[in-house]
Order: structure tokens, then C-alpha cells, then sequence
């Protein structure tokens, strides 16, 4: 424990489901925070040890304040990772929590293909860049149209012929007449250290890594017991 309570460390979360599923990998590692972010409108909150502290920011927010060395580490889902770019950070574990997939979605009788040939073909997604990527692998050309939320609507309206977007347990497109058409990825959410803060604080940084690959590694023997 001493190990990286040495030196001030800053970890980046997002509340909802990546913090409540993180919450055990932590106390794993004996760090508590001494409030609730559901409850508390604090922005930073202290742990139990003076030189821990987490910092609440929206899920998409969580590598740019690691990359720019607003927080030391973070805990990003794979899903934003691919989309804004690793740039100034590693990504040196998988925490196997907040599991998902990110997926192509529409109706059934969905001809990709003919749409295509037509030249109609419309995705709309948050995921822009990892849309653009996916599409140009296949070598197709498509027309993005960025959504920030509720994406089933958009082929119910006519607005695109499909979407993507992650995909729990599908519940959400299936009351909404839709169903998973291709998985692009398989998403969860990652351990991710700004590059500086890995030279300056080496050690504390490596003590915390194996901390939680070690709460991950207990997590998994623990289900394949179940």
C-alpha cells in the first residue's frame, strides 16, 4: 500500500456504471473514497489516504484529462479509447468490467448492400471517427451523422438507415423494432496512465497497476467458480 501512497496520485472516473463496477477493484487496493458521487456535488473526492484522490468528469472527458496530466490514471471504456485516439497515454490493463459491445444496428431487413449501391447509405452514431474507420476498412463509403443520444430513433424516422452504437443487452433496440446487425468490438473499460506521470511517479503508478491486475485476476478465478 505504501508503495503509491507515497506520492499524490489523481485517478479520473465517471459516475454510474464504471464507477460502481471499479469501486471493488479499488478496495482491493485499500482505497475508499470518504464520500459518495451520486450524493456529493464535490468534483475531487478524498479517499482514505490523503494522497488519493478521484476525479468525477464525464465518461468522454476521462483521457483528455489523463492525456494533459489532469489526473494521473483514469478508467475509460474501449469504446471511447477508439474514438478519441490513445495519444499521451498507455493503456496497460484491462479491467474486464462495464462489458459491452459496440455494434451496427437497424431493422432486420436491412440491405446494406443495396443502400450502398444506391448511394443512400446513412449511419448515425456518436462514434464518428471509429464509424468512418470500420466503413472505410470494408471499403465503403458512408455519410456519418453525429448524434449525441437516442440513436434508435434515427432509422425509425428515416434519418439514417442504421446506427452505431453500444450494445448491453439489446433490449433498448429490440422495443424499439431493431435488431444487432455487425459487432465492430468488443468493449470494456481500461486502466489508462498519462506518460509523464508513468516517468515521474514510476513506482506508485506500477504499485497501483498490480494492485488491480491482481483485483481483476480474484474477479475472474471468482466467476469461473460460479
Amino acid at each position: 500500500m505504501s508503495a503509491f501512497t507515497d506520492q499524490p496520485i489523481r485517478i479520473a472516473l465517471s459516475k454510474g456504471r464504471i464507477f460502481n463496477d471499479t469501486m471493488p477493484l479499488l478496495r482491493h487496493a485499500g482505497i475508499e473514497p470518504l464520500e459518495d458521487p451520486e450524493s456529493s456535488r464535490k468534483l475531487i473526492l478524498d479517499t482514505n489516504h490523503p494522497n488519493i484522490k478521484l476525479v468525477i468528469i464525464r465518461a468522454s472527458d476521462v483521457p483528455t484529462y489523463v492525456e494533459y496530466g489532469a489526473a494521473d490514471l483514469g478508467v475509460a471504456g474501449k469504446d471511447v479509447l477508439m474514438e478519441q485516439g490513445s495519444r499521451g497515454i498507455y493503456e496497460p490493463l484491462d479491467l474486464d468490467i462495464a462489458k459491452c459491445k459496440l455494434m451496427v444496428a437497424g431493422f432486420a431487413n436491412h440491405s446494406e448492400r443495396g443502400q450502398q449501391e444506391l448511394g443512400h447509405l446513412r449511419v448515425a452514431t456518436k462514434y464518428v471517427q471509429t464509424t468512418q474507420r470500420y466503413y472505410a476498412q470494408k471499403g465503403q463509403q458512408v455519410e456519418v451523422i453525429k448524434l449525441y443520444g437516442s440513436m434508435e430513433l434515427a432509422p425509425i424516422v428515416g434519418l439514417a438507415d442504421c446506427i452505431v452504437d453500444v450494445v448491453d443487452t439489446g433490449g433498448t433496440l429490440k422495443a424499439n423494432g431493431l435488431v444487432p446487425l455487425e459487432t465492430i468490438a468488443e468493449i470494456s473499460s481500461r486502466l489508462i496512465v498519462n506518460k509523464a506521470a508513468m516517468k515521474l511517479k514510476n513506482s506508485a503508478i506500477k504499485a497501483f497497476i498490480a494492485h488491480m491486475a491482481e483485483a481483476v485476476q480474484r474477479k475472474k478465478d471468482g466467476e469461473k467458480k460460479l
